[in-house]
């Protein structure tokens, strides 16, 4: 016992229980917590109306929500800040010259880099004249909607951890999504459809794939759902081959009253409940989703407005109007990525930055503009949080000795927002004269989700996750604040 009492354990018997003692009976009230449903509500969350449901029940926000949903344009590859809407007019004049300037990006770090000008012409717009490239000549009409974010940085300029930083706020996988906090948070107000749905590119998905969107630590239910814009919306949910309807009525009947008996019998298992939670809204989503994405009601006006009806924006128009749908049956984050696979058939511009560039605006350009003004015309651009932007931006500098593809930039890009109770109209942030690094109200990724979570009536500091000894948060457990500029 002395060895006891002056090793870790402390030095007298007393203090030897006390710690000993104190760790057994841990386990006991960690049981008696679980069954009181404190784990499920440690971070203030609760249903709206009363006691937890199941994990996707509505749940009253933490302060008076602005947005009620939020869709993000995600721009996978990386577009070229100073090419779209980042005006530097000096980089014209430096076109071809070799300047001094340091920068890092994949090809590592630099001292000097040859300079390419800006491709495009750039224009005022809008009662706000914020310049924008000639690339964008339908968003640029929607300036004085918009809320430019001109300082954006992060750690990382390659693809796969930058992808994830955007998304997850961590650049090592194994943490959830974005729309999984908003998911967990707010649950969905549509029981029938998923709460979080991405549609990816029809050239395929991202480097790191399913990582980019599913739920981490947090369970499965929160993942977000792949949602095909044509043919079967969801796979793996076709009934089997010869049952009804009322067959699979009958069916989820049954699993209903079992999950329910298995419930009584684990009543603080809350990984079960989400788990059987998957299960239903599976069978649900069989018959709600073709709906969803069936457009024969959508006008001939509609349908013109987003460029449905040209094989160039086909693709993109179609997610953008799914997206719309989407946000009007309740669903809460919705992704749509432009680009997939590698090299140009993304944003990636390497090689030849106007042949890139050209290619992935002029199919996202009408949709994106259309989307903001059908959102406005309907009435729900003020509860509708749009964001466009990639995983990073573009230097100012060639990335090779010939050509004017750029590296990749994460010290300082652009991105925007409008709606959901952001203001229009206004720029925030700078990058230097020639596009490289933030200098003027600098901004991390994690500034820019604790925005859309205030937006959505989270606290961005107060929602969290019990994971791994810590309350976990997507803005980190260091914290972060909304961009204060942005909020109207």
């Amino acid at each position: 016992m002395a060895s006891i009492q002056n090793g870790f354990c402390g030095r007298t018997r007393r203090e030897f229980l006390w710690q000993a003692g104190g760790g057994f009976a841990s386990l006991g009230l960690t049981d008696l917590l679980s069954r009181d449903g404190f784990f499920a509500r440690r971070d203030g969350l609760g249903v709206a109306g009363g006691e937890p449901a199941g994990p996707l029940a509505p749940k009253a926000p933490h302060h008076p929500a602005k947005a009620k949903a939020c869709i993000f344009l995600f721009m996978y590859g990386g577009p070229s800040q100073v090419d779209t809407f980042d005006y530097k007019p000096k980089l014209y004049g430096l076109d071809g010259k070799t300047i001094d300037i340091a920068t890092k990006g994949r090809g590592g770090s630099k001292n000097q880099g040859r300079v390419v000008g800006p491709k495009w012409r750039f224009r005022p717009y809008g009662e706000c004249g914020h310049h924008v490239s000639d690339l964008f000549p339908h968003v640029a009409r929607c300036v004085d909607d918009i809320a430019f974010v001109h300082s954006m940085y992060a750690e990382s300029p390659l693809h796969g951890s930058a992808m994830l930083m955007m998304n997850s706020g961590k650049i090592l996988s194994g943490a959830p999504c974005l729309g999984s906090w908003v998911n967990y948070g707010l649950g969905t107000e549509n029981q029938n459809l998923p709460g979080f749905v991405v549609m990816l590119d029809q050239s395929g998905g991202p480097i790191s794939g399913a990582k980019n969107w599913n739920s981490g630590y947090m369970p499965a239910v929160y993942q977000g759902t792949v949602l095909r814009p044509s043919g079967e919306p969801i796979l793996d949910l076709a009934l089997p081959e010869g049952m009804t309807p009322r067959e699979q009525r009958r069916l989820l009947d049954t699993l209903r009253q079992q999950n329910e008996a298995h419930l009584a019998a684990r009543p603080g298992d809350t990984d079960l409940a989400a788990r059987i939670q998957s299960y239903e809204l599976a069978y649900r989503m069989q018959a709600n989703a073709p709906e969803a994405i069936d457009l024969a009601d959508e006008p001939e006006h509609i349908r013109r407005l987003y460029g449905l009806d040209n094989p160039r924006t086909e693709d993109f128009a179609r997610k953008c109007i799914l997206a719309r749908r989407l946000v009007e049956r309740g669903v809460r984050f919705i992704q749509v990525y432009s680009g997939g696979n590698h090299n140009d058939h993304n944003w990636d511009a390497h090689g030849d930055l106007v042949h890139n560039h050209e290619k992935h605006a002029g199919d996202t350009d009408q949709p994106v503009a259309a989307l903001l003004t059908d959102l406005k015309q309907r009435g729900l651009l003020d509860s509708t949080i749009v964001v466009w932007g990639g995983e990073f931006g573009r230097q100012p500098t060639a990335e090779y000795a010939e050509g004017t593809g750029r590296d990749h930039d994460s010290a300082g890009f652009t991105m925007w927002l409008a709606g959901g109770g952001i203001k229009g109209g206004i720029k925030v942030g700078a990058t230097d004269e020639l596009g490289y690094k933030a200098v003027e109200k600098p901004f991390h990724v994690k500034h820019l989700h604790a925005t859309i979570l205030q937006q959505m009536g989270l606290d961005p500091n107060r929602l969290s996750f019990f994971h791994a000894g810590l309350a976990q948060r997507l803005v980190g457990t260091e914290g972060a604040e909304p961009i204060r500029e942005l909020i109207a």
